[in-house]
């Protein structure tokens, strides 16, 4: 197949399905590791790469790339997902109150949280996404994630496997005096390539690198409120991305939005075509809702955009998605 056009004003926007088919038949990795993986683009992660990307390690900085998993999140209730439910089981006025039952004056708290996996700062697994009934590795969709869960590609195969290189591309910074990309900008790979370009040779982005892309969209929503940040406009990847997602080779991708790609999507009938290409054909790991506001300063500061990165999903067996507390050394 001829090479896919990589610039927004080449997208016929009234033909998703066209672009998503040729995308997907262009960039798809089914096989690449054999019949039987479970991991996609994670397998560039190997050893060799974690010694290396431990030596990035030099201040013993660390940030925590998390939102927080409270009432105060940025969920709507969109697909039933709602923001975490936190409720205490034991607390210190049961202490005081009636001692707890326990000898020698000991008491304690204890609670309990319930929440969609995806509903903060998060992982998208393999099995969150299907292309035309057809998940990853070309497996059909009603075989590998059931009511019982993923069974194939359940989260839980990748909770030893996120601890890499990681870049920070700041696109908000690089593109605007303000640091905050409008909603609906839509980032090219000419805009990838010349943040790569301006930040220098720490950003270079290559095999098992773990990317993150700030546009300020977390930024603005902290100071001005959610305001529709899940769900409604944001910038974001470009469906022209594709390629260059393919073959820059990372393990995973993720950013400071609630869905990865630019919103309104770039097609007039269409619901986040990249996740159609990415996640399902080329096997890509996508974060969605980091916050990368504190790194990215710090990476300004001192003009190094890459580090050490341990973001590991809860070990939730058969889950699609998993809440994830990011950190980032340097």
């Amino acid at each position: 197949m001829g090479a896919i056009v990589e610039h927004p004003a080449h997208l016929d926007r009234t033909d998703p399905a066209g672009h998503i088919a040729a995308a997907a038949a262009a960039y798809r990795n089914w096989g690449r590791w054999g019949e039987d993986d479970r991991l996609g683009t994670l397998n560039f992660i190997d050893d060799a790469r974690r010694v290396a990307a431990a030596a990035l390690v030099q201040r013993g900085a660390a940030f925590s790339l998390s939102q927080p998993f409270d009432m105060n999140g940025p969920q709507q209730g969109w697909r039933r997902r709602t923001n975490p439910v936190h409720t205490m089981l034991d607390t210190g006025t049961d202490a005081v109150a009636n001692g707890q039952g326990f000898p020698h004056g000991i008491g304690g708290a204890d609670d309990v949280i319930a929440m969609p996996l995806q509903c903060s700062t998060q992982w998208d697994g393999l099995g969150h996404i299907f292309d035309r009934g057809t998940a990853w590795n070309g497996r059909p969709a009603d075989r590998v994630v059931t009511s019982e869960g993923d069974l194939v590609t359940g989260i839980e195969h990748a909770v030893d496997r996120i601890v890499g290189r990681g870049v920070l591309l700041d696109m908000g910074r690089h593109l605007r005096p303000d640091g905050e990309l409008p909603d609906g900008y839509a980032i090219t790979v000419e805009d990838l390539e010349s943040c790569i370009a301006a930040q220098g040779p720490t950003s270079r982005v290559g095999r098992g690198d773990l990317v993150l892309v700030r546009t300020g969209r977390y930024t603005r929503a902290k100071r001005e409120g959610w305001n529709g940040y899940a769900g409604g406009p944001s910038a974001g990847l470009s469906f022209t991305t594709a390629g260059w997602l393919h073959r820059t080779e990372i393990a995973a991708i993720a950013t400071d939005t609630w869905g990865f790609e630019v919103r309104p999507n770039e097609f007039d009938d269409a619901f986040q075509p990249l996740h159609q290409v990415v996640i399902p054909n080329i096997g890509l790991t996508v974060g969605e809702m980091w916050d990368l506001d504190d790194l990215a300063e710090d990476c300004a500061a001192d003009g190094r955009f890459e580090f050490l990165l341990t973001a590991a999903p809860l070990r939730i067996t058969g889950a699609v998605g998993s809440p994830v507390t990011p950190i980032a050394l340097k």
